[in-house]
């Protein structure tokens, strides 16, 4: 599940005005609800009670009302509340509206399921609501038009807790010869594990399909003892590998994240936070940014991977994104120091000491997969 600073980055550098959180029962909505206001805000609260009702209060004045009512007769496990629709066209619009006064800017709906969709009138003022306001809803996840709608709406955030990153794909480069550094760089050790052991550790559990492409046998080695997928191929140049990589896995993913295998202080929280927009707005290239320096993961989206696929000889994907400078997007990370890679052994060298001092002040740590973390 993504953190909440992680979603809060990616919702703030969307541009988009209300947030969604949607999911199956059990996947984590009302615990990332609390933690992402772990406050008390101004909003309406729903539960239920079993075979009694359902029940809807205003946060700001502690007024309830039943809003449904438990229905015996009904055969499915879906449903089986009737709504009180004179419940919620009265008192529910008028909580609805008090909303409206309050002087916080965000409101927050915990949670918007079938009863809400079938009165008009609770979903105009819901509408009106959110023209005013900044809105944090739990939406139940259920086939239903209203809640489609609010779901498609283009002024809206959406997080789905059941796979929250989309049909990403990730492929990392890992074809360097290494000339500048003297060796294979990639398995340089870095403060107790290879260097490319880094970007695996990032990367991981964030896409649907993931692709190391390498000229190493080595590196090869290194990705099938981690059961990690692999591509060993023979040529030399940044399109062969884009080529070889993209024709791999293409097919089953909707967009593509090129992760270079020497930037070891990418944060996890990072990549997590560019596919989240990615999904949000998928019609750009998305990349990260430190003041006016843009750097790795790209994330390109569907559209663009027969170009990915026929790059000009020795080019990699800075060519589209020059191509279409109006169809990127950045997000600034939460370090400079995440955008460097490592060319060199004295740049390597000074990368080591850096991490070492800043673990030792604190001020970064080791997670559970071994990546450093603020």
């Amino acid at each position: 599940m993504p953190t909440a600073s992680c979603i809060w980055k990616s919702f703030q550098t969307s541009g988009k005005k209300h947030l969604i959180l949607t999911g199956d029962r059990g996947s984590g909505k009302t615990t990332l609800f609390s933690a992402l206001f772990p406050c008390p805000m101004p909003g309406l609260t729903s539960w239920a009670v079993p075979k009694q009702g359902v029940y809807l209060k205003d946060n700001f004045s502690s007024k309830t009302a039943q809003i449904g009512r438990f229905n015996p007769d009904s055969t499915g496990a879906e449903n089986r509340m009737l709504p009180v629709l004179d419940a919620f066209s009265q008192t529910g619009v008028s909580f609805l509206r008090a909303c409206a006064d309050v002087s916080s800017d965000w409101i927050t709906i915990d949670e918007i399921g079938y009863l809400e969709s079938i009165c008009p009138e609770y979903q105009n003022a819901l509408s009106e609501l959110m023209a005013c306001k900044h809105l944090l809803m739990v939406v139940r996840k259920q086939k239903l038009p209203f809640l489609d709608s609010l779901l498609a709406r283009q002024d809206v955030f959406v997080l789905d807790l059941d796979q929250p990153y989309g049909n990403a794909g990730c492929i990392l480069m890992a074809s360097g010869q290494g000339r500048r550094f003297g060796e294979n760089k990639l398995l340089t050790d870095l403060a107790g594990k290879p260097l490319i052991q880094w970007a695996l550790d990032a990367s991981a559990g964030l896409f649907a399909h993931r692709l190391v492409v390498t000229v190493h046998k080595e590196i090869e080695q290194l990705c099938l003892s981690q059961d990690i997928p692999v591509l060993l191929h023979p040529f030399p140049d940044r399109n062969d590998m884009i080529r070889l990589g993209m024709g791999e896995i293409s097919s089953f993913i909707d967009r593509c994240a090129f992760l270079p295998s020497d930037q070891p202080m990418i944060l996890p929280e990072t990549i997590a936070s560019l596919l989240l927009c990615a999904k949000n707005l998928p019609d750009f290239i998305w990349r990260p940014c430190s003041s006016d320096t843009v750097g790795s993961p790209v994330i390109f989206p569907s559209c663009f991977f027969e170009e990915l696929k026929n790059l000009p000889p020795k080019k990699g994907g800075n060519v589209i994104v020059s191509r279409y400078p109006n169809l990127v997007r950045t997000l600034p990370v939460s370090y400079s120091e995440e955008l460097k890679d490592i060319d060199t052994k004295e740049e390597l060298l000074a990368v080591s000491q850096y991490l070492e001092q800043q673990s030792s002040n604190r001020r970064w740590r080791f997670d559970d997969c071994g990546a450093f973390a603020p």
